[in-house]
C-alpha cells in the first residue's frame, strides 16, 4: 500500500510574484513523493514599485490558489479575504506562513488555522524592535500558537531568541538562489561589456547590484573608489534615491562608469557575470541592518568575488568565500578592492570558493529539503 502523501499549504504575499514562489514549487518538486504542496498568492498586490497582479507561470508544480486581500498597500496592515479561511479549513497536515509574525496578515493566518494543525512561519527580523499594540499582541500570539519558526539568517534567530521565543523549535534557513539562471557565462559577459561599451578584459569591473540607497552603503563605495590608484571600472544596477548623486560622481570618469537601472530579475545574471568583483558595503543604522544580502548569494552563484561589510549577516552568508570589510573601516575597503584589482589568481579562487558555497548553502533544492526537513521534524514531534 502506497503512503498518503502529507499535505502542506504556504501562504505568502510575495507569491503574488512567480519567481517568488520558486520556494513552494521547489518543495513540490523535490518533495514529491512524500509531500503535496498547495501555495496561496494574492490576487492583486500593490508592491514597493509598481501593483501586481497574480503572475501566472506554466509547469507550476506546486498548486496555485488565489485569494483577494485588502489596504495592500500597508503591508503592517493588509489582510487575506475570507477565501483563505475556507481554504485553511481543509485537511492539512501543516501550514506554513510566510508572512512576519507581528503583522496583521501574520497573525490572520495564525487564528484561522485550526488548532489541531501545525503552525510554522518565518521571519526576516534580524533588529529587536519594540512594537506598539497591536502588532505586539500578533508576535506575541504567533509565537505561542506555532508549533515552530524559521529566520532566513542566525541573526535573526538570535534576535527572536533574545526575545523569548526559544521554547518552539526553530532553525536558520537561508533564502534560495536559482542555480539554472544564475551562474558563470562568458557569452552574457562579453554580450554585457560591448553594450555597455567595454569591449576590452581590461580593467577590471568593481560591480554593485540593489537598491541606490545610503544604506546599502554606495557614498563609502564611491569614496573608497576615488581612492584607488590603480585602473578599475565601475558597474552599478538597481535603483533609488541616490541615482542622481550617484550619476553627479560619475561624471569625472566618464566611460569608466556606467549606472543602469530598470534591470529585470531574469537579466541580472548577465550583469553580474560583466563584473570582476562585487560589493555589498551595507551600512547598519538604527532600525535596519543587512538581513541576508541576496545579491552575494547571487555573484557567489555566477563564479562572481565578493567584498562584504560586516553588517547584519553578510558575514554569516560571505563565510570564507569572500572577503569582509568592516562597514566603517573605509581603509579596509581601499585595500580589499585594491588587492583584488590587482590579483586575478585572488579572484580566481574567491570565484571558486563562492561557487562551492553557492551550490551546497543556497541552490534552491537544497533550501527546498530543509524546510522539508525542519516541517518533518515539527509532525513528528507532534506524533
Amino acid at each position: 500500500m502506497s503512503r498518503r502523501r502529507r499535505r502542506m499549504i504556504s501562504i505568502a504575499h510575495s507569491y503574488c510574484v512567480a519567481l517568488n514562489r520558486r520556494l513552494a514549487n521547489e518543495m513540490a518538486r523535490v518533495g514529491d513523493e512524500d509531500w503535496e504542496i498547495t501555495a496561496v498568492a494574492p490576487s492583486f498586490f500593490h508592491g514597493d514599485l509598481r501593483p501586481i497582479e497574480l503572475e501566472q507561470i506554466d509547469g507550476e508544480l506546486c498548486r496555485l490558489e488565489a485569494v483577494p486581500t485588502y489596504l495592500s498597500g500597508r503591508i503592517h496592515l493588509f489582510v487575506y479575504g475570507y477565501r483563505l479561511r475556507s481554504l485553511l479549513r481543509d485537511s492539512w497536515d501543516l501550514v506554513h506562513c510566510w508572512e512576519e509574525p507581528y503583522i496583521v496578515a501574520g497573525g490572520q493566518v495564525a487564528w484561522w488555522t485550526p488548532v489541531e494543525v501545525p503552525f510554522a512561519i518565518s521571519t526576516l527580523q534580524n533588529i529587536s524592535k519594540r512594537y506598539p499594540l497591536p502588532f505586539s499582541a500578533i508576535e506575541k500570539y504567533c509565537f505561542q500558537r506555532c508549533a515552530g519558526w524559521m529566520g532566513c539568517g542566525r541573526l535573526v534567530v538570535d534576535t527572536m531568541l533574545a526575545r523569548g521565543h526559544g521554547d518552539k523549535p526553530h532553525r536558520v534557513i537561508p533564502l534560495g538562489v536559482d542555480l539554472d539562471q544564475f551562474l558563470p557565462n562568458s557569452a552574457a559577459r562579453e554580450a554585457v561589456r560591448i553594450r555597455l561599451g567595454w569591449p576590452a578584459s581590461e580593467p577590471p569591473v568593481v560591480g554593485y547590484v540593489g537598491r541606490f540607497v545610503q544604506e546599502k552603503g554606495l557614498a563609502l563605495l564611491m569614496r573608497v573608489l576615488d581612492r584607488i590608484a590603480t585602473p578599475w571600472r565601475a558597474l552599478f544596477v538597481g535603483g533609488g534615491a541616490m541615482e542622481a548623486a550617484m550619476r553627479q560622481w560619475a561624471v569625472r570618469y566618464g566611460e569608466r562608469v556606467r549606472i543602469v537601472n530598470n534591470v529585470a530579475h531574469d537579466e541580472v545574471p548577465a550583469y553580474l557575470n560583466a563584473m570582476d568583483l562585487l560589493c555589498a558595503p551595507s551600512q547598519t543604522t538604527p532600525h535596519w541592518r543587512e538581513q541576508f544580502g541576496r545579491m552575494v548569494a547571487e555573484a557567489f552563484a555566477c563564479g562572481v568575488p565578493v567584498v562584504a561589510s560586516d553588517s547584519g549577516e553578510l558575514p554569516y552568508v560571505v563565510d570564507d568565500a569572500g572577503v569582509i570589510a568592516g562597514e566603517h573601516d573605509e581603509d579596509a575597503w581601499v585595500r580589499a578592492i585594491g588587492e583584488l584589482i590587482d590579483d586575478s589568481a585572488a579572484r580566481a579562487e574567491l570565484s571558486r570558493k563562492g561557487l562551492g558555497r553557492a551550490r551546497s548553502f543556497y541552490a534552491w533544492p537544497v533550501v527546498a529539503r530543509d524546510h522539508l526537513e525542519f516541517f518533518s521534524q515539527l509532525l513528528e514531534v507532534r506524533d
